[in-house]
């Protein structure tokens, strides 16, 4: 049974650019679990299985996504991380790999995910941006932005910020931070963090808080639509190329020894 194979806890990279989203799907779609999976599969004895801390969107990128992934092979820890990663495609790799209890889950481990979403505000566009940013010219109220994020931290009723169809599990999420940052140049960074997100929730978020800083709507307006618990009355849904999972706090035990693809 796929319970009984070794597992191993692994930290992804990967540009969504190319994929339709985190979750293997039908239809032949290329997406990231996928082509995880079909690449440890052939270095694994029988049955192979990779699952997620969390499900990101087609075209939303990650730099520290965690999981956990079910294989019976022969090859030492480091030699599987080498190994693995050589059969990967260029916009996937294993940034880390270390061998997990039994129990362990990553979906379910998974205390808190930090999130970013890119701006490049500069007058010219910027091609190595082109992927991982959106593009928004100024002016944009910095200090507008910052004042109506502050609203969004705590537990709330999300609704507002969530894509068309809802959630089984309710729409009222806690975040922990949300946070503009000023970067090198024209670059701004929207960082969000919590236990657990709607789907397209950041997305929404940052779509809404640009009409904030465009001066359309004054601060206050974040609050209001939380109480709206309406979709309809927010801003759009910012493109996916901006966002990024940054990382997840799993809890994984200090005393494991991770092996990073960096070394030796």
């Amino acid at each position: 049974m796929l319970c009984e194979l070794p597992n191993w806890r692994i930290v992804v990279e990967y540009d969504g650019t190319g994929f339709a989203g985190w979750q293997r799907q039908g239809g032949g779609a290329r997406t990231v679990q996928g082509v995880l999976e079909e690449e440890l599969a052939k270095l694994a004895e029988g049955r192979v299985g990779v699952i997620g801390a969390g499900r990101t969107d087609a075209g939303v990128h990650a730099a520290g996504q965690v999981a956990n992934a079910r294989a019976a092979t022969r090859l030492a820890a480091k030699d599987l991380l080498r190994a693995w990663n050589a059969r990967l495609p260029r916009d996937v790799a294993i940034r880390a790999l270390a061998p997990a209890p039994a129990d362990y889950h990553a979906r379910r481990a998974a205390r808190s995910k930090l999130y970013a979403y890119r701006l490049w505000t500069g007058a010219e566009r910027s091609p190595l941006r082109e992927r991982t940013s959106l593009r928004r010219r100024p002016p944009l109220d910095l200090e507008a932005l910052r004042a109506a994020s502050r609203a969004l931290v705590g537990t709330h009723d999300f609704a507002s910020f969530c894509a068309a169809g809802g959630d089984a599990h309710g729409t009222v999420r806690t975040l922990t931070r949300a946070e503009w940052l000023g970067a090198v140049g024209a670059e701004l960074r929207f960082e969000v963090e919590g236990p657990g997100f709607l789907r397209h929730m950041v997305r929404n978020l940052v779509g809404s808080l640009l009409e904030v800083g465009s001066g359309r709507r004054p601060p206050s307006w974040i609050g209001e639509l939380l109480h709206a618990r309406a979709r309809s009355a927010a801003g759009p849904t910012a493109p996916a190329h901006g966002l990024v999972l940054v990382r997840v706090d799993d809890g994984f035990p200090v005393g494991i020894q991770e092996l990073e693809a960096s070394s030796g």
